[in-house]
């Protein structure tokens, strides 16, 4: 494997941090808390690989592939991309303050915060993988070269 693997790599990720935010809502709304605990970890565990992955793929190519598709597709790139940034760094911050709560008990805290991470989090794991599936897979850049 090389880095150039990696964007495949941090798009199933994204996808499995998605399944495992949704399936642990899922849990906490049936009141199955344990089941809500092991999914939120796995949550956390491969949304940490997805930026290590991430950044050791930028660093490592020092590059960005760019989206050359055209017109109105082009712009609903641009929007959802700048839509997945500015709520990923958000984050990163987002999911350390909900989950330090939960780690000391405080459950009121972390469900007041949670009710905002959960969102952003679900929706920046699902952006990640449409990212990847716009620039790589149904608009490649080799398909648009003049754009």
């Amino acid at each position: 494997m090389t880095a150039h693997d990696l964007p495949v790599v941090n798009a199933s990720l994204n996808a499995l941090s998605a399944v495992f935010i949704t399936a642990g809502w899922r849990f906490i709304r049936s009141g199955r808390t344990r089941a809500h605990i092991v999914c939120m970890l796995c949550a956390v565990a491969t949304s940490t690989l997805f930026l290590g992955c991430y950044l050791t793929y930028h660093i490592s190519v020092r590059a960005f592939t760019r989206f050359t598709a055209p017109g109105l597709i082009h712009t609903v790139y641009i929007a959802l991309l700048f839509s997945h940034v500015l709520l990923a760094f958000a984050t990163v911050p987002l999911v350390t303050a909900t989950l330090i709560p939960a780690l000391r008990s405080r459950f009121d805290r972390h469900m007041r915060i949670a009710k905002w991470t959960l969102p952003i989090w679900l929706y920046v794991s699902v952006t990640g993988v449409l990212v990847y599936m716009m620039l790589y897979q149904w608009f490649p850049p080799w398909k648009y070269p003049h754009a």
